[in-house]
């Protein structure tokens, strides 16, 4: 049976959810990455390694993936966002590795330190992607954390995952169940605001990776928020490592793919977390509607919170995420 579980923050407060949402500012999602591999790689696998490798996938695209800790232990898989890699889990690699887990974490096709692809840019490939890395590492009974547009991947990957490799799921502030407006999506954001990041994109994508963090990705563009040079730095350097090509259409990837069916196939115990002030992805036609298509769902809705909230509000993500583990 599904919940719903309000976290309210002190100090916090309650703004509208659309509010700015649209704007000209609205960007950063979200992406994804990859198709089926074969073990090709570098990096040892003992306990207690920090090791880092690749993989490669069939049609010679090469993923770059982290994966520190004892082999044996619980692993968690972390699923990145547009357009950046897998250092934007910093922080959770290192607070779950001092707790005792696997921690692994992948550039996406096309984004940090992988094969800059021009084909293969879109969800279905970034599922069998994270499929043929889940069997090179043998990973059994995994949990999988998405953020944005990762939390797609893991919804279209935990939905087509061979029996007994997932034992559950988290996606934060993500794309699901579709992000664009349609007949069959009212609520959605115009398909030209995504247009409008394609252009972007393609004319100054350096400027762009500029805006969206210093604006709504973290909430910086709010009255009175501390902004951090350091994390606008850091997402603008992340994003900059990647190839234009494989983030160009991945807009597309994140914004128009429908995950409806996706969600209602997964059977393992789904976390939802989301900020009711996310200005990427809003809640009302995220979150709020995938809660409903869950077997086993759970949504904890944060007060205030960003979209970037995994790195803004690390020490509260992080306590819920140990606690949706161990329960």
């Amino acid at each position: 049976m599904n919940s719903i579980v309000t976290r309210a923050v002190s100090g916090a407060t309650r703004r509208d959810v659309l509010a700015g949402g649209i704007s000209l500012s609205a960007f950063g999602f979200f992406a994804a990455a990859l198709l089926p591999v074969t073990p090709a790689i570098g990096g040892t696998h003992n306990e207690g390694d920090h090791a880092m490798g690749t993989i490669k996938t069939k049609d010679g695209t090469e993923i770059h993936y982290k994966d520190w800790g004892p082999r044996e232990a619980q692993a968690v898989v972390f699923h990145h966002g547009w357009p950046l890699s897998a250092d934007d889990w910093d922080n959770q690699m290192l607070f779950f590795l001092s707790k005792g887990y696997r921690v692994i974490a992948h550039d996406r096709r096309g984004h940090g330190r992988s094969t800059q692809t021009a084909a293969g840019n879109e969800m279905d490939t970034y599922a069998e992607d994270v499929k043929a890395l889940v069997a090179a590492l043998d990973l059994k009974k995994a949990i999988h954390v998405g953020h944005s547009t990762g939390g797609g991947e893991v919804a279209r990957y935990v939905a087509r995952a061979e029996p007994g490799r997932v034992s559950k799921a988290v996606l934060i502030g993500a794309v699901p169940p579709v992000m664009v407006r349609s007949d069959k999506n009212p609520g959605g954001l115009p398909l030209e605001l995504f247009d409008g990041f394609r252009a972007q994109v393609a004319a100054n994508r350096a400027q762009f990776y500029r805006d969206v963090p210093a604006g709504p990705f973290y909430g910086f563009n709010r009255p009175g928020a501390a902004v951090s040079q350091g994390i606008v730095d850091n997402w603008w350097r992340q994003g900059m490592m990647g190839g234009i090509k494989a983030q160009y259409d991945c807009i597309k990837a994140f914004s128009e793919t429908d995950f409806t069916e996706d969600l209602k196939a997964i059977t393992v115990p789904v976390l939802l977390m989301h900020g009711d002030d996310d200005q990427i992805v809003p809640i009302a036609d995220s979150a709020m509607l995938g809660i409903k298509l869950l077997k086993q769902g759970t949504l904890k809705v944060y007060e205030g919170f960003d979209h970037g909230m995994a790195t803004t509000r690390a020490d509260v993500v992080n306590a819920d995420l140990l606690a949706f583990f161990q329960d």
